[in-house]
């Protein structure tokens, strides 16, 4: 079907502005400002959607998720995560590895985008990810059709931990592609937990959700990633380091180049951005993520590092885990994670409220950029026409009830918002609307330029 997208207002490459866009096969035909002409909008074969009073922004891309399949299906899978990001305007999506089976070998991995081909709403890529051994695997990777390999140097769900420093060097040599990395340092992290547990049973400290932060602390967090831009450096990789948790991380990062040019670049998530360690009282296990929501000064210096140019990019590490792997059981035994990919949008608006254009930059261009997808990421004529319609004057309140994730909670429970995505469009395909899931076409593998 041709869509007419009309009266919207853009949010698109920096500027806000009046107009309609035409989408036709799949792509954005024509983008006619208000008061322009267009011999397109004679055409009797547009379905008019009247986007007055709305925002339009190209589909947020979400390079960081953790949907479960295969292996882990009882939390979450590809088709229902997948509904909770169309849902939330997010249009394509790059998975992790840390499934059952890992994702390891290049069969495997194209498995995974035979899974997506037959289930995903949206449009997806997968992370190889790299081990001690598997070095032969991650060298066969096609850049143009994987978005990149996943690093674990520190370990977290699923113990991928890449532990061999001379597999570290050869992997930032050789690896044909981005390298994202999970930088925590493991034995920081395994020599608190000692201590911590011996503090426990003499009784001196409580073990709850609160000491999360003393366990994975800065430290870990920022020896780990001084190592990894380290050694990127050194061998001229690509590396993106993934969920940037601490103010003195930041100081490793540059923001004085063009982001395309960029060797080395970071991410973080809304949750270190909403969240902060005085929140563990009321939301306790339900915001326990690796790694670690902190102080409310590290919150602070990476708002403002969105400002900044130091933080290149939003991605949700959505992570789904059942109630009963959170909240049952001690601090020891609850799973690190949670959902939150249908929920981005309206946080980051509600964190950015006076700057939706920087809100697109980061959720949207700039994931494009990064890793170079063709076509994607921008409302521009010619490309694919993966679009988000958002409200922003749309009162509401985040809740359990209402979450489409499979393992049905969110962290936000209780969150009152002011934005609600109303459509989403997936390759021309009207894929959400109001509440109302169209699922007869599928999204398609991401195509990388490189």
């Amino acid at each position: 079907m041709n869509y007419c997208i009309k009266n919207a207002t853009l949010v698109n490459e920096g500027q806000t502005f009046v107009a309609s866009v035409f989408v036709s096969d799949g792509k954005i035909a024509k983008i006619v400002r208000e008061g322009q002409a267009s011999e397109l909008a004679e055409e009797p074969a547009w379905e008019v959607i009247d986007a007055t009073g709305k925002y339009l922004i190209p589909g947020i891309i979400d390079e960081h998720v953790h949907f479960r399949e295969p292996g882990l299906t009882h939390k979450a899978d590809i088709y229902t995560e997948s509904r909770a990001a169309v849902a939330g305007g997010v249009t394509s999506f790059m998975d992790m590895p840390n499934t059952n089976p890992q994702t390891t070998t290049q069969e495997l991995l194209q498995q995974k985008f035979d899974l997506a081909a037959e289930k995903s709403l949206a449009n997806y890529s997968f992370y190889l990810g790299a081990t001690n051994d598997n070095l032969a695997e991650v060298v066969k990777t096609d850049p143009k059709t994987v978005c990149g390999i996943k690093l674990f140097m520190g370990s977290s769900t699923g113990n991928m931990l890449v532990d061999k420093n001379e597999v570290l060097v050869r992997l930032f040599r050789e690896s044909p592609c981005l390298i994202a990395a999970h930088c925590e340092d493991e034995q920081t992290i395994h020599e608190n937990t000692v201590r911590c547990k011996d503090l426990a049973a003499k009784g001196e400290v409580v073990v709850d959700a609160s000491i999360h932060p003393f366990i994975r602390t800065t430290e870990a967090c920022y020896k780990s990633s001084f190592k990894a831009v380290d050694m990127a450096d050194h061998f001229g990789a690509r590396l993106h380091v993934l969920h940037i948790s601490t103010q003195r991380e930041l100081s490793l990062f540059k923001n004085n180049i063009p982001l395309k040019d960029k060797k080395i670049t970071a991410e973080t998530c809304p949750h270190y951005l909403w969240f902060d360690n005085h929140d563990y009282e009321a939301k306790s296990f339900a915001i326990k993520c690796n790694p670690a929501i902190k102080s409310h000064r590290d919150k602070e210096a990476l708002l403002q590092a969105l400002h900044n140019g130091l933080i290149d990019t939003i991605g949700t590490d959505h992570a789904p885990h059942l109630r009963e792997e959170k909240f049952t059981g001690d601090y020891f035994t609850s799973k690190s994670g949670f959902p939150s990919i249908q929920h981005s949008l309206e946080v980051m608006a509600k964190l950015l409220p006076n700057d939706l254009p920087l809100l697109v930059q980061l959720m949207c261009h700039n994931p494009a950029i990064l890793y170079q997808i063709d076509r994607r990421g921008f409302i521009r004529e010619g490309y694919h026409a993966d679009l988000a319609l958002v409200d922003m004057n749309a009162n509401s309140c985040i809740t359990n009830a209402n979450e489409y994730s499979k393992c049905g909670w969110s962290p936000y429970d209780g969150l009152e918002v002011h934005s609600q995505v109303t459509h989403t469009f997936v390759n021309g395909n009207l894929v959400f609307e109001k509440g109302v899931f169209h699922e007869e076409n599928k999204g398609e593998r991401l195509v990388f330029n490189r």
